[in-house]
């Protein structure tokens, strides 16, 4: 392997939860991420020198931005003098549910390790990518780094130790997204969930990620559909985002498999079974929050299959 001085890496927007598996299932989307470029440099530790984003500001200060505190993390477990620049080009809304924290610390971390000479597997640099979701929302969960490093469909069966699986996925399968130009804090999202939870309630979910498991396995699009049913966060988690019951009924109605929050939200994602639906969805979503006076980004994207990726290096 070419030994890198600099290198540009894409990392993949991601959806998290997959309406029913909280906090365990995710997928990364093909259409929309961050770019990360990392230089070599002679001072120990991680430096952001420039961050580019259209949608506001993030912090340049290494110990509150969740590319840094990644890199950080996997410097200590190899070399604390070695030393890096970041600079981070954001194509996604902050706070939109797409996984834009993940983006930045998985594309962080890949990208050290890609001038590194890949010391870590692509599983290994997970461990490191959440200590900088733990930054964005208090909690050093996976499913949203899993799938953005790894690519596809990912499963967190476990926290610690981290146990990741992928799980194969129906190849045809479209998704439509629309994220509401409105913000919602990851972290806020987290307090409102209640404690308790009825028992009947937490036996119907579990029904409905096993089956949406078995739905992805099989490539049956039907079960994918029925099974794509959140009755513990999405009640919840939906007083957060006007319009959306609306929203969602408007996917159903236009054709979609099924439709739920991405991540803590505010976007919206829906299943699809090919590109024509999937705009058509697509368009309803939007719509619809143009009625309630609320501008959206929309787009529509096929399952990101490699996760983050070289785009240069030198």
């Amino acid at each position: 392997m070419k030994n890198l001085s600099t290198v540009k890496v894409f990392s993949p927007a991601t959806v998290a939860n997959v309406a029913c598996a909280f906090d365990v299932l995710g997928f990364a989307l093909e259409s929309v991420g961050d770019l990360i470029t990392a230089h070599k440099t002679k001072v120990p530790g991680v430096k952001i020198t420039k961050i580019i984003s259209p949608y506001g500001e993030l912090s340049l200060d290494p110990k509150h931005n969740t590319a840094s505190v990644a890199a950080q993390t996997l410097l200590k477990n190899l070399d604390p003098g070695l030393g890096f620049e970041l600079e981070i080009e954001k194509q996604m809304p902050i706070g939109s549910g797409l996984g834009s924290s993940a983006a930045s610390a998985a594309g962080a971390v890949f990208a050290l390790n890609e001038l590194l000479n890949r010391p870590f597997t692509q599983k290994e640099l997970i461990t490191f990518a959440m200590e900088g979701e733990r930054v964005a929302a208090g909690v050093a969960h996976a499913d949203n780094v899993a799938p953005a490093l790894l690519g596809g469909f990912t499963l967190v069966r476990q926290g610690l130790p981290l146990d990741v699986v992928k799980i194969p996925f129906p190849e045809q399968l479209v998704i439509a997204v629309v994220c509401p130009l409105i913000e919602v804090r990851t972290e806020d999202a987290r307090k409102i969930l209640k404690k308790l939870i009825p028992f009947k309630r937490v036996v119907e979910q579990f029904g409905n990620i096993a089956g949406l498991v078995a739905g992805l396995c099989q490539k049956d699009l039907e079960l994918i559909g029925r099974s794509l049913q959140d009755v513990i966060i999405e009640p919840e988690r939906a007083i957060l985002i006007p319009g959306f019951k609306e929203a969602k009924q408007s996917a159903l109605d236009a054709g979609a498999l099924g439709c739920s929050i991405s991540g803590s939200g505010p976007a919206l994602f829906a299943f699809c079974k090919d590109l024509a639906q999937a705009q058509k969805v697509a368009d309803a979503l939007a719509l619809q929050f143009k009625k309630i006076e609320i501008d959206s980004l929309v787009f529509t994207s096929a399952i990101n299959r490699t996760g983050c990726a070289v785009v240069e290096g030198q």
